[in-house]
């Protein structure tokens, strides 16, 4: 899969060695061959319009049409008509019948941009094309069907805009049969440079003059900034020291004359230090929770293997302390106060890692202390107390876990 995104980058000139980045590619080269529907979330700026094109070039749908929509540019008055078309005399101006996007790529992909910005109205009609591939054109009574995958886009908090009344809640569902979120640029802190070197690059050939290249201060302040407008606020800011700077080598003072608040902006951060650490962004944070989790899931590791080779010095309170462990370290994910929630949703993201690490550990645990628990029951006859003592842990929980299991005695 590594080398396959690593084809993905070089063919749309994605740049970036983010593993946050990666599994989003990876996510998009796994559904590519379906035709579920795929919503993409992230900030504004973060290059969520190059996804749907990787995700139809890749389909079997290559060959037909790929048309690309923004729901945020058409006029609430017109986007009906634009995406499902209209008929002649349907409404004022409407000299002649007029075919809708979801006509014309028949058989290939549309792209919706800023889907959370379409009207109640018009996401009526979305639903009914993603439920059974009908629509009705403005102004005819006639149903037309179509086979068009949609692959859709949004900056929103869809959360909050269903919450609003804003964003229909059944057709968020039908959207995101499959949710790639794209991580914003402050979370790609090793790329931002890359960035820079390859749009400056580009500028120093697009206006024929050499590329400017910072000093090791310059990028400093360039990793630590922000970046609210993401890739095209980084972008932007490149083409201008490129185009009205003589000086080609830029310093740190030179660059922070084009940054607003060039002090770096990074969340506040609220932290439990037990053992004296202090970091200073929410990515070390994560990296120690995570590094922690792999202590735990060594200690797990061991445990099982003392439950299979039946070792009478185990008992169950030795996994329930690493179980409390673990859950203690998740726990830490709340430590962190986040600014707005696109970043909220993004430190969730992170956490799926750790999440895919432990769902068939978890499994095999409840399965050895299943395990466990019968034989101690079968030793003592059923006898609770007994069992409850050798197991090393109360005949309260003993009881409580017998019901969870439901172990017939």
């Amino acid at each position: 899969m590594n080398q396959e995104v690593q084809n993905i980058k070089q063919r749309f000139e994605i740049i970036g060695t983010d593993l946050m980045l990666d599994r989003s590619i990876e996510k998009a080269l796994r559904v590519s061959p379906t035709d579920i529907s795929v919503l993409i979330t992230g900030e504004s700026g973060v290059g969520k319009e190059v996804f749907p094109k990787i995700i139809h070039q890749l389909s079997h749908r290559k060959h037909n049409k790929f048309i690309a929509v923004n729901c945020g540019a058409i006029p609430e008055g017109t986007i009906d008509s634009e995406l499902f078309g209209h008929e002649k005399g349907a409404f004022t101006g409407a000299t002649s019948t007029r075919s809708g996007y979801f006509e014309v790529a028949d058989g290939g992909t549309i792209f919706l941009d800023e889907v959370g910005e379409l009207p109640m109205t018009t996401q009526v009609r979305l639903l009914r094309v993603l439920e059974n591939g009908e629509f009705i054109k403005v102004g005819s009574s006639k149903v037309q069907k179509t086979n068009v995958r949609i692959v859709a886009a949004t900056n929103v908090n869809m959360d909050s805009a269903i919450k609003k009344n804003k964003f229909r809640e059944d057709l968020y569902y039908r959207l995101s049969t499959v949710e790639i979120n794209i991580p914003p640029l402050r979370r790609r802190k090793n790329d931002i440079v890359l960035l820079f070197r390859k749009f400056a690059s580009d500028f120093g050939k697009k206006y024929n003059m050499p590329t400017v290249r910072l000093d090791d201060e310059a990028q400093i302040l360039l990793k630590n900034y922000r970046w609210n407008g993401n890739i095209r606020q980084l972008k932007n800011v490149t083409e201008q020291l490129s185009v009205l700077e003589q000086e080609r080598a830029i310093n740190a003072s030179l660059l922070g004359s084009y940054l607003p608040n060039p002090v770096s902006n990074l969340p506040a951060l609220i932290e439990e230090n037990n053992d004296g650490s202090d970091f200073s962004s929410e990515r070390e944070i994560l990296y120690k929770i995570l590094f922690d989790m792999k202590k735990d899931l060594n200690e797990v590791k061991k445990v099982i293997s003392k439950i299979q080779n039946d070792d009478p010095n185990y008992k169950i309170s030795d996994l329930n302390d690493i179980s409390e462990k673990l859950n203690d370290n998740f726990d830490k994910q709340a430590l962190v106060t986040i600014n707005d929630k696109s970043e909220y949703q993004t430190q969730n993201d992170n956490f799926e890692y750790a999440e895919e690490i432990f769902e068939e550990e978890t499994l095999s645990i409840q399965d050895k202390e299943l395990e466990l628990i019968i034989k101690s029951l079968e030793r003592n006859n059923g006898k609770r107390k007994a069992a409850a003592k050798e197991l090393g842990i109360s005949e309260r929980t003993l009881y409580r876990k017998i019901k969870q299991y439901d172990i017939k005695l």
